[in-house]
């Protein structure tokens, strides 16, 4: 009987090029890579992912058959409505998504779809998120005179802001959902029906229920640079941020970690709270970037 051409060394050209997808084919089938779920940011859609999605799909050597869902809701101009509307239409998107997915999923959100995602982590009850990494996302909040802040609101620098965003009418307004004001703190904390609500900061009767969901995620990946240019402070993507003094507190310090207001510090203790730093990024270019993709995404998509 012939043996296999597996064997046959005149046709090792093609085993040592089939051997290695035969190899892929194989641990897809055994490891069973998770599907990946993105969420866009502010003034972004579908479309400003393509090269996040074909670095994964590059990658499909060691992560073979990937499939990956860049959620095409609240784009644009839209991504300017209030977060729990976000929230509620995302998790609609996504929650067939993770219901077909047996051993769980990824979450890659970028700026502002950080914090939506951390709305939909903290509020569903059966989600099956493993690695949920935030890029370049102001989970902290945002105090800074970006373009951003000069394109939405015109009249307005960071120091008056809180005038609009600390009032029923501002809460409508993405952006003002994380304005985080270090010098009026009480008045964020009064009006901010967003993040102080996720971070435990405002009383909640949610709030001991939101951290079990959010504990939920096998993993937080915390990604972000100080070349960024729009997150402000860039640490905020770190859980940093800045005290009365705008000194930069980091997230070890802030009382939101020491707390354990809802789950940092557990994370942490679990070894599930990762932190990769990268500078030389501006903020548009995170999910572009390749060694960025390489560096502090590819691993954790397993």
């Amino acid at each position: 009987m012939e043996e296999p051409w597996i064997g046959d060394s005149s046709r090792g050209g093609a085993v040592r090029v089939l051997w290695p997808l035969l190899l892929a084919c194989l641990a897809a089938q055994v490891i069973g890579y998770k599907p990946v779920i993105v969420v866009h940011g502010l003034f972004d859609g579908s479309s400003d992912f393509v090269n996040l999605l074909r670095f994964i799909n590059e990658a499909n050597v060691t992560h073979p058959g990937t499939n990956v869902s860049v959620i095409d809701l609240f784009d644009r101009a839209y991504s300017l409505q209030p977060l729990w509307k976000q929230v509620e239409g995302f998790k609609e998107a996504i929650y067939p998504i993770m219901q077909n997915a047996a051993d769980g999923v990824h979450f890659i959100c970028y700026s502002q779809g950080g914090l939506v995602c951390r709305g939909i982590l903290s509020t569903l009850s059966d989600h099956n998120v493993n690695s949920f990494i935030s890029l370049s996302s102001p989970q902290a909040g945002q105090y800074g005179d970006t373009d951003y802040l000069k394109y939405i609101f015109p009249q307005f620098v960071k120091s008056n802001l809180f005038h609009l965003c600390y009032t029923s009418v501002g809460q409508r307004v993405s952006i003002c959902n994380y304005w985080k004001d270090p010098h009026h703190q009480d008045m964020y904390l009064n009006s901010s029906d967003y993040l102080a609500l996720l971070d435990g900061e405002r009383p909640n009767p949610n709030a001991t229920m939101w951290k079990k969901n959010f504990l939920r995620i096998k993993r937080l990946v915390l990604i972000g640079g100080p070349d960024d240019g729009v997150i402000t402070p860039w640490q905020s993507s770190q859980f940093g941020f800045y005290d009365a003094n705008e000194t930069v507190v980091e997230m070890k310090q802030q009382d939101i970690y020491l707390r354990d207001m809802f789950g940092l510090k557990t994370l942490d203790a679990r070894g599930d709270l990762v932190q990769c730093v990268f500078p030389g990024v501006q903020h548009t270019m995170w999910h572009s970037n390749e060694t960025v993709f390489t560096a502090c995404i590819q691993k954790w998509l397993t």
